[in-house]
């Protein structure tokens, strides 16, 4: 039984944020994780922010990771989970493009499709975190904990360029999955006994992205399972 989200949220834009790749880590590939902010007007296309860029494009940036989106409601809740760290937490410190009040994981579905400025954007994924947001925080524990309690943020495609600037509002246009909120999506993706049926059930998703698809069509599979090191620890 699940229960469908029919909330009709909205946001503001309280942070736009962009970067290009810097050599961080010896040793380590470069990152563009250290944006940094913007007023705007920004323009917007198929790709996100026209002066933003990703070092690793085979896992970060493209059509269905163009922007990514976090919560600043969650801001409050890192500083108390790392008290130590807490002066470091704040919007834009997580390498998010967009940070707002008034949508979070929760009161936002999969395929929810939203105007800002004058573009307009669909969600498609969850953040799967990498150990590229342990080495910027300086903490090894961070992308563990951002997949544990779901908040991961969101990626959007764009299905309508235009400009965006802070303090625009962003407003839902379309609903197309109510039973999947984005909390649920996100708890799913990264459930180790998910439900097999569940799994079909997202890997048909049309308004997912083709990674997370592909990801849930593993996952339908009884003697799947899936290694994190890499990805969390930068292990091999």
């Amino acid at each position: 039984m699940t229960t469908e989200n029919t909330d009709t949220p909205s946001g503001t834009i309280i942070g736009l944020f962009v970067g290009q790749p810097q050599d961080r880590w010896p040793g380590r590939p470069p990152s563009a994780i250290a944006k940094q902010p913007v007023d705007g007007p920004l323009a917007v296309d198929a790709h996100g922010f026209s002066n933003d860029q990703q070092a690793d494009l085979r896992v970060h940036g493209g059509p269905e990771k163009a922007l990514h989106h976090y919560a600043s409601e969650h801001v409050a809740f890192w500083r108390k989970t790392f008290p130590d760290s807490a002066g470091q937490f704040a919007p834009g410190c997580f390498g998010e493009n967009i940070s707002t009040t008034g949508l979070t994981e929760d009161n936002l579905c999969i395929g929810d499709i939203l105007r800002f400025g004058s573009a307009g954007v669909q969600i498609c994924q969850g953040r799967q975190p990498c150990w590229k947001l342990n080495a910027h925080i300086g903490n090894d524990a961070m992308a563990a904990h951002f997949q544990k309690t779901g908040r991961t943020g969101w990626y959007y495609r764009v299905v309508e360029g235009g400009t965006v600037a802070v303090g625009d509002p962003m407003t839902l246009l379309e609903r197309r999955h109510p039973e999947w909120p984005l909390r649920r999506l996100i708890n799913a993706r990264f459930d180790p006994r998910l439900a097999t049926a569940l799994a079909r059930e997202l890997a048909g998703l049309e308004a997912l992205s083709e990674s997370w698809r592909s990801a849930f069509a593993k996952k339908s599979d009884r003697g799947f399972t899936e290694n994190t090191d890499s990805r969390l620890k930068g292990t091999a």
